[in-house]
């Protein structure tokens, strides 16, 4: 992390109010924040008809040997959904794997995909296709505008909490009942 003003590391979690659809009830992951923006991996939306062998199957990645995993595959957000990205544990690092903080890192090469197909690759993971973005300020523009809260990155909810338990459980681990939560923002 750059400073204590930006997100790296910090989970998102999205407001009643979120006017942008996409991410109605989203949990995102930020893995860069500076004054150039934002980058993060939607937490909580999977797709349901693609399957991690489908994925190793369009790509041309050859595991034979490999007693491929069935593995949730996120639709990580809008911004360039056909490039993968691995969120996983840091006990597995390349040479371009981007180290979000001690416990956790991005990786988007296909040596990480015929990792987790073989079983050496890193303990936690989570794939993605597609990411979130933020241009300049936009993001802390959201935040300012009550779409966004953010909270410090769980292992335990990005890893192994089922995808319709991200939101609230992130909520929960805040204090906030969601059932108290309004749609309407106001600023005193």
């Amino acid at each position: 992390m750059t400073s204590s003003l930006y997100l790296d590391g910090k989970i998102l979690l999205a407001m009643p109010n979120m006017a942008d659809t996409r991410f109605d009830r989203s949990v995102i992951y930020i893995c860069s924040h500076d004054e150039s923006g934002a980058m993060g991996i939607v937490i909580n939306n999977g797709f349901d008809n693609l399957t991690f062998s489908d994925l190793l199957d369009q790509l041309d990645i050859d595991v034979d040997d490999a007693d491929i995993p069935d593995l949730v595959m996120h639709s990580g957000g809008p911004v360039e959904p056909g490039r993968g990205f691995v969120l996983h544990s840091a006990d597995y690092v390349q040479e371009s794997t981007l180290v979000v903080s001690e416990h956790l890192a991005l990786t988007a090469t296909v040596d990480i995909l015929r990792a987790i197909a073989h079983g050496v690759g890193p303990h936690n993971h989570l794939l993605a296709l597609g990411y979130a973005g933020w241009g300049p300020g936009q993001l802390e523009k959201e935040i300012q505008d009550n779409a966004w809260l953010t909270a410090e990155a769980d292992d335990k909810i990005i890893f192994n909490t089922e995808l319709d338990q991200k939101w609230p459980r992130t909520m929960a681990m805040l204090g906030i009942n969601i059932s108290m939560l309004s749609s309407d923002a106001g600023h005193a």
